[in-house]
């Protein structure tokens, strides 16, 4: 049990930050006496209480893109950036959903190689930098075409390899694309509610029906995710406080600090693969 409260501590602190939730849950498994795995079922089910955190704090703006979104289909939509915004979601969640359930198995043992991790911890730091630093600051969301959502979508994508980091992707190619850092931020946000719904609740399903996909418990899961809740409401309200001030910089000192160290780790044989 108090394993899992970390883990969902660590998810709530983790899931928004540009810095890979899923890599520190799978990295936090070596520090378990067995260094066993947490697993993509586990981590999948927990970020469900992160997402709730986001319906809860953008509640009212998921209302009005729900809203406009509906009245859209019947050409009677109030606000057509809200519509638009409704159906960039959906085009921009395509990408993720289908590579994830096709390559699901994939996802469960290769990509979880602490090797791989490593790896795109550092590349995927190094592309955050880089598109926030020479990004410009033009765009925003009233200004967002059908093509910048394919590009975040396919970028989102890579995130079902642990250590990318679907928020950083998904910010890296906005902020290339020329929008705010906040703009870019919140749309990652409203982005990731369906695919990492979907995940959770297609996990949760088959958890239910296959046990032995988690270690952990039913009950044990479920204060993990509602930790994972807690923590994360307020890890959404203090970065967007902090992105309209700062630059991502400080995210992207950690990944490469984290990556290399681990490469180090796994280079002198101090913790398996």
């Amino acid at each position: 049990m108090l394993e899992a409260i970390f883990l969902g501590l660590l998810q709530g602190l983790t899931e928004f930050l540009p810095i890979s939730s899923s890599a520190h849950i799978r990295v936090a498994g070596l520090f378990n006496p067995q260094s066993a795995d947490p697993g993509a079922t586990f981590t999948a089910i927990i970020q469900i209480g992160t997402e709730l955190a986001v319906i809860l704090y953008f509640r009212r703006e998921i209302w009005r893109i729900l809203t406009n979104w509906t009245l859209s289909i019947s050409k009677k939509a109030h606000d057509r950036t809200e519509a638009n915004l409704g159906w960039f979601i959906i085009i921009g969640s395509l990408p993720i959903v289908l590579f994830g359930y096709y390559f699901q198995e994939t996802i469960r043992n290769e990509f979880r190689a602490l090797w791989l991790i490593a790896v795109v911890l550092i590349v995927g730091g190094i592309f955050i930098g880089l598109a926030d630093r020479y990004g410009r600051h033009q765009r925003d969301l009233v200004a967002m075409k059908r093509s910048d959502t394919w590009i975040a979508g396919l970028a989102q994508a890579f995130a079902l390899i642990p250590g990318v980091s679907r928020s950083g992707t998904t910010i890296g190619a906005l902020r290339i694309l020329g929008f705010k850092r906040v703009d870019a931020l919140k749309f990652s946000f409203l982005l990731a509610i369906p695919a990492v719904m979907a995940s959770g609740i297609f996990e949760l399903i088959n958890s239910l029906s296959n046990p032995e996909l988690s270690r952990f418990s039913g009950f044990e899961t479920l204060v993990a995710t509602l930790v994972a809740f807690i923590v994360g409401y307020a890890v959404v309200a203090w970065l967007l406080r902090f992105v309209s001030k700062y630059s991502f910089i400080p995210f992207v000192i950690y990944r490469l600090i984290l990556g290399s160290a681990l490469l180090i780790l796994l280079s002198l044989g101090v913790i398996a693969n």
